[in-house]
């Protein structure tokens, strides 16, 4: 599949959560879901385990209910005080960013069942204890990052969501996952509209750079 003429610093810097752009009508090749999975599995993970599964999802009736379980918990999201849209009203120039957020959220939220592939990476674990969550976790999130960047290489955007996440039991009886699968991460995945995206904006490196030590 030929990619886009992205330099490695212009794909890092333009794969962005996409919402709205989202093309709801246009079918996605399974072949090119499965080449951005492919990708994805070079990324590392703990001891070489590669415990990871990569659920797709296509089916129009199990895409609409996952998407009815994710639009009540963006209604739940969207009415909390962590909510994206409510965060930093006291910065004009934060505040306007995190508003527009707050609103594509909303609108994911009641379409989240009409994009035409969801992507669920998962990791197999026999339990979630109180200990290295960091290792855990680590062993599936940075290829499913990888898989989005893989996507937008393809002219293909994704969203990262976890919100599903308030539903996992019930989409994981939908799509009748074993009890040690665990759902990672939701990453819609279409083509979208425009033509490219640009970075975003980003507290200052200043702000938040710490050289040996705080």
């Amino acid at each position: 599949m030929t990619t886009l003429d992205l330099t490695p610093d212009d794909l890092l810097t333009t794969t962005r959560t996409v919402r709205k752009r989202l093309e709801l009508d246009r079918p996605v090749p399974p072949e090119l879901i499965k080449e951005c999975i492919e990708i994805a599995l070079q990324a590392p993970s703990g001891s070489n385990r590669q415990t990871w599964h990569w659920l797709v999802i296509t089916d129009a009736e199990k895409r609409a209910t996952i998407g009815e379980y994710y639009r009540r918990s963006v209604a739940s999201y969207l009415e909390s005080a962590g909510a994206a849209g409510r965060l930093y009203a006291d910065d004009p120039d934060r505040a306007t960013v995190q508003q527009r957020v707050g609103s594509s959220v909303a609108y994911l939220g009641e379409r989240m069942g009409e994009v035409p592939v969801l992507v669920i990476p998962c990791l197999q674990v026999k339990s979630l204890g109180a200990g290295n969550q960091a290792g855990i976790w680590g062993s599936i999130l940075p290829a499913a990052w990888s898989y989005c960047l893989a996507a937008r290489a393809r002219g293909l955007g994704t969203a990262w969501t976890t919100l599903h996440l308030t539903y996992e039991q019930e989409i994981s009886e939908l799509l009748g996952l074993p009890d040690d699968i665990r759902q990672a991460v939701l990453l819609p995945t279409a083509y979208y509209t425009g033509d490219t995206f640009k970075p975003a904006p980003r507290q200052p490196l200043d702000d938040i750079l710490h050289v040996d030590g705080w």
